[in-house]
């Protein structure tokens, strides 16, 4: 069965805090993107954190039942992490599931401060280190968390000699594969190697599921059936198709307009209107206040308004397709 975080990612509940882009290592895979790597900036989601409280503004805004704790190193920051944490638990509850990625093997001490805030580690060792896994920190580490009450977690991208952590899994609640992505901060790394992008669509490597053919053997099913063992696989496609467009989706049903239309994929569709006779030109007498929004050059609106009745509407007219909470643009469509 998927952990209590993976199936909250699958409903898009669960809230991604960047705690830092600072980290003391250099994986070459990392696709952390240029305006986040080695940048100690913090963001909830993709909103920037200046004060505390945007963190739960965001939680609130997309209906999070959990955060998943991220980086970078998010424990190079690890008084920011409990800061954080407490808030979060203080606001939502014991319930609020927190899990949090770390490149390192936490220690005894650092676990005690995570004690009670944080429900699930989830570690990922440097592929060097795979071959001998069991000689490593990490499994000190998994050992002391374990008994300590997390839930312990391996996660590592889907890369050459994912069999060698085959030993491990006595020791780990789960151990997740993430399908190996490109990004702009590893292509070359990637084209170095002899990697390709598997199509113009998807940021996925052709063949990196074959990788992880013997671990998934060894106790596991794929991310996306929701009834797999303690090995999970989780794609490119799935975290792009499912994972945002639900995450999209709740916060959409928090934020959108009364004359925006929530689309299957999370967005929100509305009219965009500049009079043909300027801005103070008269509205249709039956417009009702709550189907238009009125700015200093334009008028947003149910986008149906615009095209099933354009002689209401002359002047300069377009149907928007965005993000929700002002998010970006993904389609203008002039009429």
């Amino acid at each position: 069965m998927l952990s209590k975080a993976c199936r909250q990612c699958c409903e898009g509940a669960k809230m991604v805090l960047f705690v830092t882009g600072i980290c003391g290592k250099d994986c070459w895979y990392c696709p952390i993107s240029y305006e986040r790597k080695d940048k100690d900036l913090t963001f909830a989601n993709d909103r920037p954190v200046n004060d505390p409280q945007d963190i739960i503004d965001e939680a609130r805004m997309m209906s999070a039942l959990g955060t998943g704790v991220t980086g970078g190193e998010a424990l190079l920051r690890v008084d920011r992490v409990v800061e954080y944490c407490r808030l979060l638990k203080n606001e939502f509850g014991k319930e609020h599931h927190i899990h949090l990625y770390t490149g390192t093997a936490p220690t005894v001490e650092i676990l005690k401060k995570l004690s009670g805030l944080v429900d699930e580690i989830r570690m990922h060792p440097p592929q060097e280190l795979w071959k001998d896994i069991l000689n490593t920190k990490y499994i000190e580490s998994a050992k002391a968390a374990k008994e300590m009450g997390f839930e312990v977690t391996i996660e590592v991208p889907s890369l050459p000699g994912l069999e060698y952590l085959i030993p491990a899994l006595p020791y780990l609640d789960y151990l997740n594969i993430n399908e190996l992505e490109w990004s702009e901060t590893n292509a070359e790394a990637m084209r170095s190697r002899g990697y390709s992008l598997e199509d113009d669509y998807h940021n996925a490597v052709p063949g990196a599921e074959v990788w992880a053919e013997k671990l998934l053997a060894a106790g596991g099913g794929r991310c996306e059936d929701g009834t797999c063992g303690k090995v999970h696989w989780c794609s490119s496609t799935f975290k792009d198709s499912v994972q945002l467009r639900e995450r999209l989706k709740r916060i959409a049903e928090n934020t959108a307009r009364p004359f925006e239309e929530i689309t299957e994929d999370g967005t929100v569709v509305y009219g965009y209107w500049v009079p043909e006779g300027g801005m103070g030109a008269p509205l249709p007498e039956d417009l009702e206040d709550d189907m238009y929004e009125t700015f200093e050059d334009h008028i947003e609106l149910a986008w149906w308004l615009l095209t099933d009745f354009p002689e209401d509407f002359k002047g300069e007219k377009q149907v928007i397709e965005k993000y929700p909470n002002d998010g970006m643009i993904v389609e203008l469509t002039p009429l």
